[in-house]
């Protein structure tokens, strides 16, 4: 029976993961160092992300349209002829206009937080659950973040997405560091 300790590393995979800790602490910095070159160029950052997102609509689109095609005697042949012709439409308008698609989804961005946040602080407040609170700073930071990218939108257009990029590459970066770290010492406990 597993104490509470080392319930964590009770899952498969687990002497792979403590082998390879140094890996995991290299591609971690790797990671860390991409974030702050995607925060540094934060509208290069943006512009490629976006390029990427509309290459890879144009990417599905063609293998929906593929699939209407091989699959053409299933009932969903025009419904998955039309999503893939939808597809490659709004993949190449958005590779044709990559700033000003970037600009339209900081505003949905933009839209989301603050939705998302009402909804939080209103669930946090009515419902009262274990923790409640932290939902309720959730919902506050979501708020308050969408508030920010609108009133200075368009023009956080082109940097919002780059910076949203740089943050997740770090954050992710970081928690890969810890892992690794975690996993050489529990290595070195057991040895």
């Amino acid at each position: 029976m597993s104490t509470g300790a080392d319930w964590g590393w009770n899952w498969m995979g687990t002497e792979e993961l403590k082998r390879g800790w140094g890996w995991l602490v290299a591609v971690g910095i790797a990671l860390i160092i991409l974030g702050l070159i995607a925060l540094y160029c934060a509208v290069t950052a943006t512009m490629v992300s976006v390029d990427i997102f509309g290459w890879l609509l144009v990417i599905g689109g063609v293998l929906s349209l593929v699939d209407a095609f091989v699959q053409r005697r299933w009932g969903g042949f025009f419904m998955e002829l039309f999503a893939g012709i939808l597809y490659i439409i709004v993949g190449l308008m958005v590779v044709a206009n990559t700033a000003a698609s970037a600009v339209v989804l900081t505003l949905v961005i933009a839209l989301f937080l603050l939705i998302d946040g009402v909804f939080r602080i209103v669930t946090a407040l009515s419902v009262r659950f274990p923790h409640w609170p932290w939902m309720l700073f959730n919902g506050v930071v979501g708020v308050l973040l969408g508030i920010m990218i609108w009133r200075q939108w368009p023009w956080s257009g082109l940097w919002v997405i780059g910076l949203f990029v740089g943050i997740e590459l770090i954050l992710y970066g970081w928690s890969l560091v810890m892992l690794g770290s975690m996993a050489r010492s529990t290595r070195h406990q057991l040895t």
